[in-house]
């Protein structure tokens, strides 16, 4: 038996009472020895000093033949995955533990010991059970179980909050398009604040995805926020959390707010010239200080999040009609970024269709759809207040409300009633915005000239290609995605070619 010359005793009581005590430590280091599976001492610096003779038995399974080989030794190299040295280290017991490794699977206890003066001289490790898997089964099953929910959750809740979107998934090649992803990109190495403004439905939320995906804060979440959704009582609590028992009815766990979820990471404020004025003051503090205070609490919890707010309003002007604080507005307004209008690039609209296109029919089952010309030409006289969220509506209702393959201008009117009927002829010359300039920059088949001597084989690729090109788009009236697939090639490599022969539109 190992003798207790360590466990602590109190000095403070009669004789007799310390001998009482003394003699129940002793008797419960029995019974422990005699009931348990086995029984292990390490000293301060995580040295086993001692095991009992039921604790030999494990000695084969961890590959040690002799006692003298495991006693002495640093419990963490003689039992793989022990938590000994946290327990000496911390003062807490672990009561309750499954511990792995391979001589098998035990359930086991720890416990500190400490001196008369209560500092830590070493701990008591005891194997309650051995191999509980086939002596346990429903709680081993239970166990096994939540262990997968657990990691389940993880993995949803890390895929809910990476970015969905990146800047290849902001379509468009126009000007305006080609300046929003410029200034994004450069605002992305920054950790500035960033405000989106644009209309509803041009892709703010899509854009704000982008920037957190292209920055430094990649690994860390993105957490949004539509303002406008979640009721004004609420909006405090959204935010900052909520404290334990803060108010009747809260949880006793309290509840972190999207400030502290987004610690790290990027907060995406969606439809921000929405905030009531009470919550302004609050979230320019918050901005200011990069710290926040839970409702219901005085603990002030510093973050480290990067803020990018959008809004369809008009800022400025809720500025000077008193609704919005201008001192907010100043703190968001850091980098703006102008999202366009659908109507103001409908020289994207044809790469915007082919990609909802290829979305709703991946999404739905459906087969793919050829967009004709003449219904480009219909699309391209809707205003689209909605923007692409319109766009990409209209499509659907159109792939679901008809079987054909080939969309045309009819099957647009049904859903845009309120588009005028464009004259004959007019159709295939306005099948696209840009095919007048196509004409202008791509000569034509019969004008190309022929080469007065033989040239080198890149540079009559090169002018094979321009008037392969040129004879397809003529052909095509000038709509690149059918000039594309008239080539074999993808509308993208078409746009890469366009570029490489300096034809593409300035």
């Amino acid at each position: 038996m190992f003798p207790l010359d360590e466990i602590a005793h109190a000095t403070d009581l009669p004789r007799d009472a310390r001998s009482v005590l003394e003699l129940t430590a002793r008797s419960m280091f029995q019974l422990f020895a005699e009931t348990v599976e086995g029984m292990l001492v390490v000293d301060r610096s995580g040295r086993v000093v001692w095991i009992s003779e039921g604790y030999k038995q494990f000695l084969p399974g961890l590959g040690i033949s002799q006692e003298s080989d495991f006693v002495g030794h640093a419990v963490d190299e003689v039992v793989p995955n022990t938590l000994m040295r946290e327990v000496i280290e911390s003062g807490r017991a672990i009561l309750v533990d499954l511990l792995t490794n391979k001589a098998g699977t035990f359930l086991v206890s720890r416990i500190p010991l400490r001196d008369p003066a209560g500092q830590i001289i070493g701990a008591l490790g005891l194997v309650l059970m051995a191999h509980p898997e086939s002596t346990m089964q429903p709680l081993m099953r239970k166990f096994a179980r939540l262990q997968n929910e657990l990691n389940d959750a993880r993995k949803q809740l890390a895929e809910q909050r990476r970015p969905k979107y990146t800047f290849a998934s902001f379509i468009g090649a126009s000007p305006q398009v080609v300046e929003v992803k410029r200034q994004a990109r450069r605002v992305a190495q920054t950790d500035s604040s960033v405000l989106l403004l644009g209309e509803t439905g041009t892709g703010k939320e899509l854009l704000a995805h982008a920037i957190h995906a292209a920055s430094s804060r990649v690994g860390r979440p993105f957490i949004g926020v539509n303002i406008a959704a979640v009721p004004e009582t609420l909006l405090e609590a959204e935010f900052f959390g909520v404290a334990p028992g803060a108010y009747t009815g809260a949880d006793r766990r309290g509840r972190d707010g999207k400030f502290k979820l987004a610690d790290g990471g990027t907060l995406f404020l969606d439809e921000i010239g929405d905030m009531p004025a009470a919550l302004q003051a609050k979230l320019l503090r918050a901005l200011q200080e990069q710290e926040i205070e839970p409702l219901g609490s005085n603990q002030v919890i510093k973050v480290d999040v990067r803020v990018i707010a959008a809004t369809s309003r008009d800022l400025a002007r809720l500025v000077s009609e008193g609704q919005f604080r201008e001192d907010l507005y100043y703190r968001l307004n850091v980098v703006p970024i102008r999202l366009p209008a659908l109507r103001e690039r409908l020289g994207d609209l044809e790469a915007l269709v082919e990609a909802l296109e290829n979305e709703v029919a991946r999404r739905s089952g459906m087969p793919h759809r050829e967009v004709t010309p003449d219904a480009f030409a219909v699309l391209r006289q809707h205003p689209w207040r909605g923007n692409i969220r319109e766009l990409r509506n209209v499509l659907e209702q159109v792939m679901m409300l008809s079987d054909d393959l080939r969309l045309e201008a009819r099957h647009f009117r049904r859903v845009l009633p309120h588009v005028p009927e464009a004259p004959a002829g007019v159709a295939t010359e306005v099948a696209e915005s840009d095919a007048e300039e196509a004409d202008r920059t791509l000569p034509s088949v019969a004008a190309a000239p022929a080469p007065a001597a033989i040239k080198p084989l890149p540079e009559a690729i090169a002018e094979l290609e321009r008037q392969s090109i040129a004879a397809a788009l003529a052909a095509t009236g000038g709509n690149k995605l059918a000039a594309s697939r008239l080539l074999g090639i993808s509308r993208a490599t078409l746009y890469d070619k366009l570029t490489q022969l300096g034809l593409a539109k300035a």
